[in-house]
Protein backbone atom coordinates (compact mmCIF):
# COMPACT_ATOMS: atom_id res chain seq x y z
CA UNK A 1 0.00 0.00 0.00
CA UNK A 2 1.12 3.53 -1.04
CA UNK A 3 1.04 6.21 1.35
CA UNK A 4 1.99 9.82 1.33
CA UNK A 5 4.00 11.57 3.56
CA UNK A 6 5.39 14.94 4.22
CA UNK A 7 9.38 15.38 5.19
CA UNK A 8 10.54 18.26 6.96
CA UNK A 9 14.13 18.51 6.10
CA UNK A 10 16.54 19.96 8.74
CA UNK A 11 17.49 22.69 6.06
CA UNK A 12 13.95 23.84 5.71
CA UNK A 13 12.68 22.22 2.45
CA UNK A 14 9.45 20.28 2.36
CA UNK A 15 9.46 16.87 0.31
CA UNK A 16 5.88 15.40 -0.48
CA UNK A 17 6.63 12.00 -0.97
CA UNK A 18 5.06 8.73 -1.62
CA UNK A 19 5.89 5.68 0.67
CA UNK A 20 5.35 2.30 0.52
CA UNK A 21 7.07 -1.08 2.42
CA UNK A 22 8.51 -1.22 6.22
CA UNK A 23 10.13 1.27 7.85
CA UNK A 24 14.10 -0.09 9.04
CA UNK A 25 14.51 -2.23 5.49
CA UNK A 26 16.56 -1.15 3.32
CA UNK A 27 15.47 2.20 1.64
CA UNK A 28 15.09 2.48 -2.11
CA UNK A 29 14.70 5.96 -2.77
CA UNK A 30 13.31 7.51 -6.80
CA UNK A 31 13.47 10.45 -8.26
CA UNK A 32 11.44 11.37 -11.00
CA UNK A 33 12.06 14.24 -14.13
CA UNK A 34 10.20 16.86 -15.63
CA UNK A 35 7.85 17.15 -16.14
CA UNK A 36 6.62 14.68 -14.04
CA UNK A 37 6.28 13.75 -10.46
CA UNK A 38 6.24 10.85 -7.57
CA UNK A 39 3.46 8.95 -8.69
CA UNK A 40 5.27 7.77 -12.02
CA UNK A 41 7.01 5.32 -9.50
CA UNK A 42 3.77 3.77 -7.94
CA UNK A 43 4.44 0.68 -9.66
CA UNK A 44 7.91 0.14 -8.79
CA UNK A 45 7.23 1.31 -5.10
CA UNK A 46 4.39 -1.18 -5.09
CA UNK A 47 7.08 -3.85 -6.75
CA UNK A 48 10.09 -3.58 -4.73
CA UNK A 49 8.11 -3.16 -1.34
CA UNK A 50 6.98 -6.86 -1.53
CA UNK A 51 9.10 -9.23 0.77
CA UNK A 52 8.83 -11.77 -2.44
CA UNK A 53 10.76 -9.14 -4.45
CA UNK A 54 13.08 -7.74 -1.98
CA UNK A 55 10.76 -5.79 0.95
CA UNK A 56 12.61 -2.87 0.62
CA UNK A 57 11.39 0.66 2.21
CA UNK A 58 10.27 2.48 -1.11
CA UNK A 59 9.79 6.34 -1.43
CA UNK A 60 9.33 8.69 -4.10
CA UNK A 61 9.79 12.35 -3.64
CA UNK A 62 8.30 15.18 -5.27
CA UNK A 63 11.49 17.00 -6.20
CA UNK A 64 11.58 20.75 -4.38
CA UNK A 65 9.26 22.77 -6.70
CA UNK A 66 6.82 19.87 -8.20
CA UNK A 67 3.71 19.15 -6.20
CA UNK A 68 3.08 19.58 -2.49
CA UNK A 69 6.97 20.37 -2.24
CA UNK A 70 8.76 23.32 -1.31
CA UNK A 71 9.20 25.50 -4.30
CA UNK A 72 11.12 28.43 -3.36
CA UNK A 73 10.97 31.46 -5.83
CA UNK A 74 14.67 32.28 -6.63
CA UNK A 75 16.28 30.14 -9.69
CA UNK A 76 19.67 29.78 -7.83
CA UNK A 77 17.72 27.80 -5.31
CA UNK A 78 17.16 24.88 -7.94
CA UNK A 79 20.94 24.84 -8.64
CA UNK A 80 22.33 21.23 -8.30
CA UNK A 81 24.14 21.81 -4.84
CA UNK A 82 20.74 21.91 -3.40
CA UNK A 83 19.10 19.20 -5.05
CA UNK A 84 21.47 17.22 -3.97
CA UNK A 85 21.25 18.52 -0.23
CA UNK A 86 17.73 18.03 -0.29
CA UNK A 87 18.23 13.97 -1.40
CA UNK A 88 20.70 13.54 1.24
CA UNK A 89 18.88 14.58 3.61
CA UNK A 90 15.86 12.92 3.47
CA UNK A 91 17.83 9.73 3.37
CA UNK A 92 19.20 10.52 5.94
CA UNK A 93 15.56 11.34 7.42
CA UNK A 94 15.07 7.73 6.61
CA UNK A 95 17.92 5.80 7.12
CA UNK A 96 21.45 5.74 8.56
CA UNK A 97 22.27 3.00 6.35
CA UNK A 98 23.31 3.08 2.94
CA UNK A 99 20.46 3.07 0.19
CA UNK A 100 19.78 2.17 -3.27
CA UNK A 101 18.96 5.06 -5.75
CA UNK A 102 17.02 5.18 -8.73
CA UNK A 103 16.29 7.87 -11.23
CA UNK A 104 14.75 9.26 -14.48
CA UNK A 105 15.55 12.38 -16.22
CA UNK A 106 16.40 15.40 -14.14
CA UNK A 107 16.20 13.21 -11.21
CA UNK A 108 19.08 11.27 -12.82
CA UNK A 109 21.39 14.36 -13.20
CA UNK A 110 20.52 14.83 -9.14
CA UNK A 111 21.82 11.25 -8.81
CA UNK A 112 24.23 11.00 -10.57
CA UNK A 113 25.59 14.22 -8.26
CA UNK A 114 24.77 12.59 -5.31
CA UNK A 115 26.60 9.36 -6.40
CA UNK A 116 29.62 11.19 -7.13
CA UNK A 117 29.60 13.19 -4.01
CA UNK A 118 28.54 10.57 -1.13
CA UNK A 119 29.59 7.31 -2.84
CA UNK A 120 29.33 5.77 0.67
CA UNK A 121 26.08 6.51 0.99
CA UNK A 122 24.89 4.16 -1.43
CA UNK A 123 24.36 0.26 -2.02
CA UNK A 124 24.06 0.85 -6.01
CA UNK A 125 22.57 3.52 -8.01
CA UNK A 126 19.77 2.86 -11.18
CA UNK A 127 19.37 5.18 -13.56
CA UNK A 128 16.45 5.52 -16.61
CA UNK A 129 17.31 7.44 -19.51
CA UNK A 130 19.19 9.97 -17.85
CA UNK A 131 22.82 11.52 -19.19
CA UNK A 132 25.90 11.32 -17.30
CA UNK A 133 27.01 14.83 -17.05
CA UNK A 134 30.55 14.23 -18.33
CA UNK A 135 29.23 12.43 -21.68
CA UNK A 136 26.41 15.42 -22.07
CA UNK A 137 28.64 17.92 -21.77
CA UNK A 138 30.82 16.21 -24.42
CA UNK A 139 27.86 15.92 -26.74
CA UNK A 140 26.35 19.33 -26.04
CA UNK A 141 29.88 20.76 -26.78
CA UNK A 142 30.43 18.62 -29.70
CA UNK A 143 27.55 17.06 -31.15
CA UNK A 144 25.01 18.83 -33.61
CA UNK A 145 22.67 16.36 -33.39
CA UNK A 146 22.19 16.18 -29.81
CA UNK A 147 22.31 19.96 -29.70
CA UNK A 148 19.20 19.79 -32.11
CA UNK A 149 17.51 16.98 -29.55
CA UNK A 150 18.14 19.61 -26.68
CA UNK A 151 17.04 22.62 -28.15
CA UNK A 152 13.82 22.23 -25.89
CA UNK A 153 15.96 23.40 -23.31
CA UNK A 154 16.21 26.90 -24.35
CA UNK A 155 12.49 27.12 -24.83
CA UNK A 156 11.59 26.09 -21.63
CA UNK A 157 14.39 28.83 -20.08
CA UNK A 158 12.14 31.81 -21.65
CA UNK A 159 10.43 34.07 -19.34
CA UNK A 160 6.58 33.12 -20.87
CA UNK A 161 7.32 29.26 -20.51
CA UNK A 162 4.83 28.90 -18.22
CA UNK A 163 2.10 30.38 -19.81
CA UNK A 164 2.90 28.86 -23.01
CA UNK A 165 2.80 25.54 -21.39
CA UNK A 166 -0.33 25.65 -19.77
CA UNK A 167 -1.99 26.89 -23.12
CA UNK A 168 -4.67 25.05 -24.55
CA UNK A 169 -5.25 22.15 -21.78
CA UNK A 170 -1.17 21.72 -21.57
CA UNK A 171 -0.62 21.07 -25.22
CA UNK A 172 2.71 21.72 -25.48
CA UNK A 173 3.46 19.72 -22.44
CA UNK A 174 1.96 16.97 -23.76
CA UNK A 175 4.03 17.34 -26.47
CA UNK A 176 6.58 16.21 -24.78
CA UNK A 177 5.75 12.64 -24.03
CA UNK A 178 4.36 12.07 -27.92
CA UNK A 179 7.49 13.85 -29.25
CA UNK A 180 10.10 12.20 -27.75
CA UNK A 181 9.13 8.64 -27.48
CA UNK A 182 9.63 7.09 -30.88
CA UNK A 183 8.94 8.73 -33.85
CA UNK A 184 6.15 6.71 -34.87
CA UNK A 185 4.21 5.93 -31.12
CA UNK A 186 2.20 4.87 -30.26
CA UNK A 187 1.43 6.18 -26.82
CA UNK A 188 -1.19 3.61 -25.62
CA UNK A 189 0.34 4.49 -22.02
CA UNK A 190 -0.98 7.96 -21.99
CA UNK A 191 -4.58 7.86 -20.88
CA UNK A 192 -6.84 9.82 -19.50
CA UNK A 193 -6.68 8.65 -16.14
CA UNK A 194 -3.05 9.32 -16.14
CA UNK A 195 -3.21 12.22 -17.72
CA UNK A 196 -5.72 13.33 -14.77
CA UNK A 197 -2.94 12.82 -12.09
CA UNK A 198 -0.50 14.77 -14.61
CA UNK A 199 -3.11 17.90 -14.69
CA UNK A 200 -3.02 18.11 -10.97
CA UNK A 201 0.39 18.70 -10.51
CA UNK A 202 0.46 21.23 -13.25
CA UNK A 203 -2.28 22.87 -12.09
CA UNK A 204 0.02 23.55 -8.67
CA UNK A 205 2.28 25.78 -11.00
CA UNK A 206 4.95 25.05 -13.39
CA UNK A 207 7.95 27.65 -12.69
CA UNK A 208 9.82 25.47 -9.87
CA UNK A 209 9.92 22.57 -12.62
CA UNK A 210 11.16 25.29 -15.09
CA UNK A 211 13.63 26.42 -12.46
CA UNK A 212 16.01 23.42 -13.15
CA UNK A 213 16.73 24.30 -16.43
CA UNK A 214 16.97 28.25 -15.75
CA UNK A 215 19.58 27.14 -12.87
CA UNK A 216 21.97 24.77 -15.49
CA UNK A 217 24.17 25.87 -18.08
CA UNK A 218 24.12 22.10 -19.34
CA UNK A 219 21.83 23.05 -22.34
CA UNK A 220 23.13 24.03 -26.02
CA UNK A 221 25.05 26.92 -26.69
CA UNK A 222 23.45 29.66 -29.14
CA UNK A 223 24.49 33.19 -30.11
CA UNK A 224 24.51 35.31 -27.17
CA UNK A 225 24.32 32.16 -24.80
CA UNK A 226 27.50 30.16 -24.07
CA UNK A 227 25.84 27.71 -21.90
CA UNK A 228 27.60 24.35 -22.09
CA UNK A 229 30.72 25.59 -24.09
CA UNK A 230 31.25 27.64 -21.60
CA UNK A 231 31.80 24.55 -18.80
CA UNK A 232 35.03 22.40 -17.86
CA UNK A 233 34.32 19.62 -15.61
CA UNK A 234 37.20 18.37 -14.06
CA UNK A 235 37.39 14.13 -13.61
CA UNK A 236 36.99 14.34 -10.07
CA UNK A 237 33.33 15.95 -10.25
CA UNK A 238 32.38 12.44 -13.21
CA UNK A 239 33.78 9.58 -11.20
CA UNK A 240 31.14 7.30 -9.99
CA UNK A 241 32.74 4.78 -7.48
CA UNK A 242 28.91 3.17 -6.61
CA UNK A 243 27.61 -0.20 -8.64
CA UNK A 244 25.25 1.13 -11.43
CA UNK A 245 22.64 -0.10 -13.49
CA UNK A 246 22.03 1.85 -16.81
CA UNK A 247 19.14 1.19 -18.42
CA UNK A 248 18.74 3.02 -21.69
CA UNK A 249 15.59 2.99 -24.31
CA UNK A 250 17.05 3.41 -27.65
CA UNK A 251 14.65 5.24 -29.66
CA UNK A 252 14.84 8.25 -27.22
CA UNK A 253 14.35 11.13 -29.36
CA UNK A 254 15.80 13.78 -26.41
CA UNK A 255 18.61 11.95 -25.25
CA UNK A 256 20.38 10.45 -27.89
CA UNK A 257 22.47 7.28 -28.35
CA UNK A 258 25.72 8.71 -28.17
CA UNK A 259 25.19 9.64 -24.39
CA UNK A 260 26.32 6.62 -23.49
CA UNK A 261 29.45 5.67 -25.59
CA UNK A 262 32.32 6.28 -23.25
CA UNK A 263 30.37 5.81 -20.26
CA UNK A 264 33.06 3.17 -18.67
CA UNK A 265 35.45 6.52 -18.60
CA UNK A 266 33.43 7.30 -15.47
CA UNK A 267 31.38 4.39 -14.48
CA UNK A 268 33.93 1.66 -14.17
CA UNK A 269 30.99 -0.58 -12.46
CA UNK A 270 28.84 -0.17 -15.33
CA UNK A 271 25.66 -2.59 -16.29
CA UNK A 272 24.17 -1.17 -19.18
CA UNK A 273 20.65 -2.67 -20.82
CA UNK A 274 19.82 -0.84 -24.04
CA UNK A 275 15.75 -0.99 -24.86
CA UNK A 276 15.67 -1.22 -28.24
CA UNK A 277 11.94 -0.16 -28.66
CA UNK A 278 12.08 1.75 -25.20
CA UNK A 279 11.49 5.88 -25.21
CA UNK A 280 12.20 8.23 -22.98
CA UNK A 281 9.54 6.97 -20.63
CA UNK A 282 10.16 3.79 -20.15
CA UNK A 283 9.06 3.69 -16.47
CA UNK A 284 5.82 4.17 -18.23
CA UNK A 285 5.98 2.03 -21.19
CA UNK A 286 7.46 -1.13 -19.66
CA UNK A 287 7.12 -0.85 -15.76
CA UNK A 288 7.37 -4.40 -15.87
CA UNK A 289 10.58 -5.23 -17.54
CA UNK A 290 12.45 -2.24 -16.00
CA UNK A 291 11.43 -3.90 -12.29
CA UNK A 292 12.80 -7.22 -13.91
CA UNK A 293 15.87 -5.79 -14.90
CA UNK A 294 16.23 -3.66 -11.65
CA UNK A 295 15.85 -7.49 -9.73
CA UNK A 296 18.27 -9.21 -11.33
CA UNK A 297 20.77 -7.09 -11.02
CA UNK A 298 20.12 -6.42 -7.73
CA UNK A 299 20.27 -9.80 -6.49
CA UNK A 300 24.18 -10.04 -8.55
CA UNK A 301 25.37 -7.50 -6.43
CA UNK A 302 27.26 -8.63 -3.70
CA UNK A 303 25.02 -6.57 -1.09
CA UNK A 304 23.02 -8.11 1.75
CA UNK A 305 19.41 -8.66 1.12
CA UNK A 306 17.41 -6.49 2.92
CA UNK A 307 15.22 -8.89 4.97
CA UNK A 308 17.38 -9.67 7.47
CA UNK A 309 18.53 -12.97 6.24
CA UNK A 310 15.84 -14.31 4.75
Amino acid sequence: MISEQLVHLPHGIDLQCRVAGTPGRTLMLFLHGFPEDAFVWDNLLSHFSQPAHGGYFCVAPSLRGYGDSSAPPEVAAYRAKYLVQDTAALADAFSSEAFVLVAHDWGGAVAWNLANQRPARLKGLIIINSPHPGTFLRELQNSPAQQSSSAYMNFLIRPDAETLLAEDDYRRLWAFFTNMGAADGPHAWLNESLKDQYRKVWDKGLTGALNYYRASPLRPPREGDAAANAIQLPLEMLQILVPTLLIWGMQDIALGPGLIDGLEAYVPDLTLHRIEEGTHWLVHEQAARVAQLMEVWLASRPMPRPLDGS
